[in-house]
Formats: C-alpha cells, structure tokens, sequence
C-alpha cells in the first residue's frame, strides 16, 4: 500500500518485481533478471516495489546461507551503488530482523509500521465502511476482535465484509459481518 501510495503521489508507474520470476536454480541467472530490473529503471521512472524481501536480503554470514543468495544480494547492493535513474526502490518485508545490514545503509529511509492504535483501526473500519449503513455496528467490538490486525488487514477485514453484505443484497452491514471478515482475516494473517 505505501509503494502504491508513493506512486500515486510521483505520478509514476508502479512495477511490482515478483521475486518467484526472477529467482531461478541457475547459478547466475537470478542476478542477470535482477540486472533487467535495474536496466529497465535507468528507462523507464517508477516505484519498484520488492515484496518479501527477506528472500534475497538475508544476512550474509547466517550459517544456512546459500551461496547463490548470497551472491543475489551482493548483486542487488552493487546494482543499487550503481543506479542513477530516477526511479524509486522499495522493498517490504515482515521480518526485518532477517536482513542483511548493508541494505539499511543502501536505502535512504527505513519506515517501521507497527500495529494500529484504536482510534486508527476505528478510523479504518469506519472509512472503509463509510458508504453502507453502519449504525447497529458496535466499533470497540470490532476493534477488540481485529486486535493484532495491521492497517491492511483491518482494510481487507472492511472490504470482505462489504462484499459479504453486497453478495447478499443488503445495505447494513452487521456486527456478524463484521466478525466473520475479522476472523477469516487473522486465519489468513496467521499463515
């Protein structure tokens, strides 16, 4: 959402790289693909966004370490040291403590979400839900059961149960409705 955000604020382009298309089990190609990405930057301005990151970004001296991840990542650093364009690089990850150390010297800002305040969840809800008919909706309730829900999970809850209650031809969205989307939220977080 914030890769999207920034594009949408530069007025460029959004390019999601899918790290499953550029990793392969040849020694050297996964680097050649990143070199693509980083070539197409240089022509075309945009947001390159890197979702789960930590696939390539892994700390270099774990004990685990594969050598070809390895050599990924030192790829990515150089491909980054070298890049002029003016395209925009963002990579997301869960688990930051994963990565490597020499990437938080390589980008300009770390931006840290952690889960929403009450009065953000509620705000979120409420907004997501603002064009249905709300009022038998209890928001501490709903906020009680999205405890441990990010930003974005609490906007999917929203929009699942907006689709419940359009898929079913009504206008109010219920508390019910509301626990449901919630609750298959946390399933799907929870993988």
């Amino acid at each position: 959402m914030t890769a999207a955000a920034l594009a949408g604020e530069l007025h460029t382009p959004l390019f999601t790289v899918q790290l499953d298309g550029l990793m392969t089990k040849f020694m050297g190609e996964t680097a050649s693909k990143l070199r693509l990405v980083f070539s197409a930057m240089a022509e075309t301005k945009g947001v390159y966004f890197f979702d789960e990151f930590d696939a390539i970004g892994a700390k270099r001296a774990e004990r685990n370490d594969v050598g070809e991840i390895r050599r990924v990542l030192n790829s990515f650093l150089q491909f980054l040291d070298e890049d002029e364009s003016d395209g925009l690089v963002v990579a997301a990850t869960n688990h930051p403590e994963l990565l490597d150390p020499a990437l938080f010297r390589r980008f300009d800002d770390v931006i840290e979400y952690t889960l929403p305040s009450v009065e953000v969840a509620t705000g979120i809800f409420q907004a997501r839900l603002s064009g249905f008919d709300t009022r038998d909706i209890d928001w501490s309730m709903a906020v009680t059961d999205a405890t441990g829900l990010s930003q974005a999970e609490i906007a999917r809850a929203a929009a699942d149960a907006a689709k419940l209650v359009i898929l079913s031809d009504r206008e109010r969205i219920t508390q019910n409705d509301l626990a449901i989307a919630i609750a298959e939220r946390k399933g799907a977080a929870s993988q």
